[in-house]
């Protein structure tokens, strides 16, 4: 792999400052602790005090020492001072008057905190380790790689290399990755798979691209024949026969990137590879383009019944405003017979004459007619327009079931057995639609499927087991096995004789009995338990009323009345608060860490035996501030001149 990977901004941040520190980098990396300002004071001089703390601060933010141990920015330089006492920090250009001593700090720095040099086998194992780790089970980026190692090292504090060398360091272990993995998979396919998947790149005699360029391409038009291109395509792959081979023990990520990667690539640049890189790369391919050919066409077939549902629903309304000024004018003359119905003054006998005198007998039965065929029902979702759609839907529904292998949960069990049903039924010319599963009809589809006989419509039925096993793949109750976006969403659960091995443990652990039914025969005497109760006392319970709203009964529950409080609780509760210490918030912290000495395990992020004077208080205030929502501005005023109340660093007290 070429080093070159490395964008300029990338390497010229390579152990240099790059610009000012944010206020928590200034807090984390270029805090001097009481510890560290007593080793900076051993200094003779102010600018050899200067020095040594940028040094200190230097190594510890970017894991190495700068050739100019000056060059850092001004917000840094000023930080230090302030913590130094050091007003003027014009001093700091005569700390490279004699050049051998940052470079003895250096080594003093070197030693007391424990860093170490790269190029000591202490220092080089453990990160080439890591980084071999990292790149056999990740399919990161070289730059990527590079600074998550930069960040290791100064964690680790072990001094940064040269910027070179550390980008072939990675490019090095990139490639031994690689390497590994090509031979792993190389060595998987049989002579015959192998055969076929070198036919990927090699184009037919007589075509003009290769089975790679074709097959990498998802159809795009959103019809029957595009579903059944794309079903063609699923079939393809499994003709590999290269499904089945086990790829266990490869890590996913870098089979999903070498599968993206041969989907990018130009056959013929993957044809020039070596045997066993290119075997590798079409093995990916094959593989992982296998389970994403069988998501698109999945995702065609959602977006061709969505489309068909849509244009049924169009069409169905059209209609629906087309046969209004029939409706209209059918609805009017019953009115009118109505009307004369419901007049008091026309005796019993004399109903019929009448009304018939109004309106012709023909006019009303035509009126009850047209009423009856354009009005709906409240449920009514379009299903008969949709119903109109069969010959679609049979252009793609066989080819759908025959390639995609549906399984579902307990919930999906009626839709498999219909679609069992229907695949049988499309060998046969005349099927028996009497043997036709009921269970996945919906009752508004069953206006549709029966007619008044209780007869089965072959093509509505179709019609509407392809509609539910749209929404059943949508609930996911059916799912496909080798699917990624419609596949089990259980299959991260423990399942099968795992689950049975681990059964007893789970449920000792929850407290729950190994089996079901107990848990549900108890539940089920709460819940009739509770309902015989409420039925019980529903007459008598002045709490509870039916009201109508918008012509539906709706339950309505009086609210509670208020209980007043008895003198003896507000006696007892002012007893209570007589009682109580009054303290301060602080004191009791204070007094909690003068017990437990809790605040005396935190240190400095940065390094494990940082301490700073009254660090508890400052622990503590920061406690206060967090847990009361009141920030430290809350918490601190400035200290006055005679007072024996602690301090926090900085000058501050508790209020």
């Amino acid at each position: 792999m070429p080093v070159a990977f490395l964008i300029d901004e990338q390497a010229q941040a390579y152990g240099r400052y790059t610009g000012e520190p944010s206020p928590a980098q200034l807090a984390r990396f270029f805090h001097l602790d009481d510890a560290e300002q007593a080793l900076v004071r051993q200094r003779r001089s102010a600018p050899n005090r200067l020095g040594f703390a940028l040094q200190l601060c230097t190594v510890r933010f970017l894991g190495t020492f700068l050739v100019d141990p000056t060059d850092v920015p001004p917000g840094i330089v000023a930080s230090l001072c302030q913590q130094l006492g050091m007003p003027d920090p014009a001093c700091l250009p005569r700390y490279l008057a004699r050049p051998s001593t940052h470079h003895d700090h250096a080594d003093e720095i070197t030693q007391r905190y424990g860093y170490q040099d790269f190029h000591t086998p202490l220092g080089t194992f453990g990160l080439v380790r890591w980084l071999y780790s990292r790149a056999w089970l990740t399919a990161e980026r070289p730059s990527v790689l590079f600074d998550l190692a930069t960040a290791r090292l100064v964690e680790q504090k072990v001094l940064l290399p040269g910027v070179t060398v550390l980008a072939r360091l990675v490019a090095r272990v990139r490639d031994r990755a690689a390497a590994r993995l090509w031979h792993l998979l190389a060595a998987l396919p049989t002579p015959e798979q192998r055969a076929r998947l070198e036919a990927l790149v090699q184009v037919p005699e007589g075509g003009r691209q290769t089975a790679l360029d074709r097959l990498r391409h998802a159809p795009t038009r959103v019809s029957g024949p595009g579903l059944v291109q794309a079903l063609q395509r699923v079939d393809e792959f499994r003709a590999m026969g290269v499904s089945e081979v086990p790829l266990a023990h490869v890590p996913p990520g870098r089979l999903k990137a070498l599968a993206r990667y041969a989907a990018t690539a130009r056959a013929q640049a993957i044809a020039r590879m070596s045997d066993e890189r290119r075997l590798a790369t079409l093995l990916a391919f094959a593989q992982g383009f296998e389970v994403i050919a069988l998501d698109d066409a999945l995702d065609l077939f959602d977006l061709l019944m969505s489309d068909l549902t849509r244009e049924a629903t169009t069409q169905g309304q059209k209609t629906r405003v087309r046969t209004l000024r029939d409706l209209d004018a059918a609805a009017l003359q019953l009115r009118a017979a109505c009307q004369v119905l419901l007049d008091e003054r026309i005796t019993d006998t004399a109903l019929r004459r009448v009304i018939f005198a109004h309106m012709p007998r023909a006019s009303l039965v035509d009126a009850s007619t047209t009423v009856g065929t354009l009005t709906r029902p409240a449920d009514d979702q379009y299903y008969p327009e949709l119903v109109e759609h069969y010959q679609s839907i049979r252009r793609f529904l066989p080819a759908l079931v025959r390639t995609v292998t549906f399984h579902g949960t307990p919930a999906g069990r009626p839709m498999l057995t219909a679609l069992t049903f229907l695949t049988t039924s499309f060998t046969q010319r005349r099927p028996v639609m009497d043997q036709a599963p009921l269970e996945v009809l919906p009752r508004v589809w069953r206006r549709v499927v029966m007619d008044t006989h209780k007869q089965v419509d072959r093509q509505a039925y179709t019609v509407c087991v392809t509609e539910r096993l749209q929404e059943s793949l949508r609930r996911r109750d059916v799912f496909v096995p080798r699917s990624e976006r419609w596949g089990d969403p259980r299959v991260k659960l423990l399942q099968g004789a795992q689950w049975e091995a681990m059964r007893p443990q789970v449920c000792r652990a929850l407290g729950h009995p190994d089996t079901a039914e107990p848990a549900l025969q108890a539940l089920t005497h709460q819940l009739d338990a509770a309902y015989q109760r409420t039925v019980a006392h529903f007459p008598t319970n002045a709490a509870i009323r039916v009201d109508q709203v918008k012509g539906r009964d709706t339950l309505t529950l009086t609210g509670l009345d208020k209980l007043e409080e008895p003198p003896s609780l507000l006696t007892l509760r002012a007893q209570v608060l007589a009682r109580l210490p009054r303290v301060d918030l602080p004191e009791v912290l204070l007094e909690i860490h003068a017990r437990t000495g809790f605040a005396h395990e935190f240190t400095h992020i940065s390094a494990s035996d940082a301490r700073v004077a009254d660090l508890p208080v400052s622990l503590c205030a920061v406690l206060l501030a967090e847990a009361c929502n009141i920030g430290l501005g809350g918490c601190l005023r400035k200290h006055p001149p005679d007072s024996s109340i602690s301090r926090c660093p900085g000058g501050a007290v508790w209020r």
